[in-house]
């Protein structure tokens, strides 16, 4: 008879039933074990044959059909009462398969998952680092505007043309010394700039106007330029540019000197080339004003020289008129020569990928320039201003000072010894006589065929229109002729033109013709008058407005 105690526990097979239990069945009992069961050390010994519970499955079981099969089984050696085998994590992974290939099966999943943390941390670091420099630009685009309406920094994306004059847009720039109030004159404007972009050809100029200029200052009486500002800001100083110099500015800019050190810090430094007519180069023993204790403004050998932002602004202040000095030739002129190059050498900079694809260094850029600069240009003229000075080659930035708009061989002001003491300089036609000055600055202003040819123009008033003649002076000059205005001999009703340039100037000839529709004719007495004329344009009655006379010609 056969023993019902499982003394001999020899399980015929193990079918899993939707993964839950295993049926178990022998000879005698037939009777189903569940998996999560675990035997009990009285029906087990330490050579017990286990049924694996994870092993291959093959088609449904003859045994739960009744029939009889071979047992599949695999014998492990475990200590009486231990553990079965846990479920693997996997439970697809068929027995066999090593713990490498899982992982391997597996690794894909969490690659995925970390790529997903990965990209929100990303996201978040975009958006913070986003609201960061927006934050930065706000603050320093309300500090130059003075505009401090959240919903302004929208008109960034909306650029605007800017003003301009026969396609130039001038800025004035000053400088004064408000980084360092404690010496005497921290208001005056020691520097005064214009820069002149031009929007057709994609080019710049930068005129420097010297400090000591004596000048008629409205309400104040002459002075110095650089006192301009501390009488009546910046719209004074503009009023001044426009009446001696004939050039108007529609925007300005008031720079603190900190600026240039902030601005090369923030590109890591600049490059000029020092290149001074005394072979020890350039040295200005003065002390620094921000330290006053050590270290000479200026002390450098001719050639390159790299300029951290202190360096820069010492050299920026540096005149050469401390007992010692040498290489300071022209003074102020000297001074203001190396402003200008380091201004071109900072946007040379900060062209270079290395600036442009760092917020970083972009923030700084900004905070620099925010914290130095005021301006009435408004948040959207920025950003079209911006998109011109992109556009213009470094190297197609010219740089003029007053003293030698007409080359270093001749000099437009002249030393001058002011009734109050001081030294100061004048145009060398004479105190107050701007002429030449202006007639040479509109020259340089006006870029193109006409300026090129230098055509010396005479204007003849040839009605009883006082002052006609006079009216169209800045207007040739600021297509680049040089003019000289005077009387007619006698009066006539339509316009003439005498030209002597002998066809060396046609596209001067082509503009006269165009703009005052004239008949070209020859005239041996006034041509023996004018002999350094190439052109000599005479007004007649067509050419008043709205044809009416003024009575008698007084002025041409």
């Amino acid at each position: 008879m056969t023993s019902k105690k499982y003394d001999s526990f020899r399980p015929k097979r193990a079918t899993s039933i939707d993964g839950f239990f295993a049926r178990s069945v022998d000879d005698h009992s037939r009777e189903p074990v569940f998996r999560s069961a675990a035997p009990t050390a009285a029906k087990l010994d330490t050579a017990t044959s286990v049924q694996l519970r994870d092993a291959p499955r093959r088609s449904t079981s003859p045994a739960i059909l009744g029939g009889k099969a071979s047992p599949v089984s695999v014998n492990v050696s475990r200590p009486l009462g231990s553990e079965p085998p846990r479920r693997r994590r996997y439970a697809n992974v068929p027995l066999g398969d090593s713990p490498e290939r899982t992982r391997k099966q597996h690794k894909p999943h969490r690659w995925k998952r970390l790529f997903r943390r990965g990209v929100v941390v990303l996201g978040v670091l975009v958006l913070l680092g986003g609201s960061w420099f927006g934050m930065e630009l706000y603050k320093n685009l309300a500090k130059i505007t003075g505009n401090s309406n959240p919903l302004s920094l929208l008109n960034v994306f909306h650029p605007v043309p800017l003003k301009s004059q026969n396609g130039r847009v001038n800025i004035l720039l000053a400088a004064n010394s408000a980084d360092d109030p404690g010496h005497n004159g921290a208001n005056l404007t020691d520097s005064i700039m214009v820069i002149s972009v031009d929007t057709k050809n994609n080019t710049a100029l930068m005129l420097s106007i010297p400090r000591d200029l004596w000048v008629d200052i409205p309400g104040v009486g002459y002075s110095k330029i650089n006192a301009a500002y501390p009488a009546g800001g910046m719209g004074l100083l503009q009023q001044i540019i426009k009446s001696k110099f004939g050039i108007t500015t529609d925007y300005r800019a008031l720079i603190n000197y900190a600026a240039i050190r902030d601005l090369v810090n923030a590109v890591g430094g600049i490059t000029i080339t020092i290149n001074s007519s005394d072979p020890r180069g350039i040295y200005d023993p003065s002390l620094d004003y921000t330290t006053r204790t050590c270290c000479a403004l200026a002390d450098y050998p001719n050639g390159p020289v790299h300029l951290n932002g202190k360096q820069a602004l010492d050299l920026a202040r540096a005149r050469g008129d401390a007992p010692g000095s040498y290489g300071y030739s022209g003074s102020d002129f000297t001074r203001t020569m190396y402003q200008r190059e380091m201004l071109v050498a900072v946007k040379k900079k900060a062209e270079q990928p290395s600036i442009i694809a760092n917020p970083l260094k972009i923030v700084n850029l900004v905070d620099a320039v925010g914290n130095n600069v005021t301006t009435n240009l408004k948040v959207n003229e920025i950003e079209t201003l911006y998109t011109y000075m992109k556009k213009i080659n470094t190297n197609k930035v010219a740089s003029y000072n007053i003293n030698s708009l007409k080359g270093n061989n001749t000099t437009m002001l002249a030393n001058y010894a002011a009734p109050n003491g001081e030294s100061a300089l004048i145009p060398a036609a004479g105190l107050g006589n701007f002429t030449a000055i202006r007639q040479q600055i509109q020259k340089i202003f006006a870029e193109g065929p006409i300026a090129t040819e230098d055509a010396n123009t005479v204007v003849l008033n040839a009605t009883q229109t006082s002052g006609l003649a006079g009216s169209q002076e800045t207007k040739l000059m600021a297509e680049g002729m040089t003019v000289t205005v005077g009387n007619a001999p006698a009066a006539q009703a339509t316009n003439t033109l005498i030209d002597n340039s002998g066809g060396k100037m046609p596209n001067t000839l082509a503009y006269l013709k165009s703009q005052y529709h004239v008949t070209v004719v020859t005239n041996s007495s006034l041509t023996a008058a004018y002999p350094n004329a190439d052109f000599i344009l005479l007004l007649g009655q067509s050419a008043v407005p709205n044809a009416r006379s003024t009575g008698t010609t007084t002025s041409p």
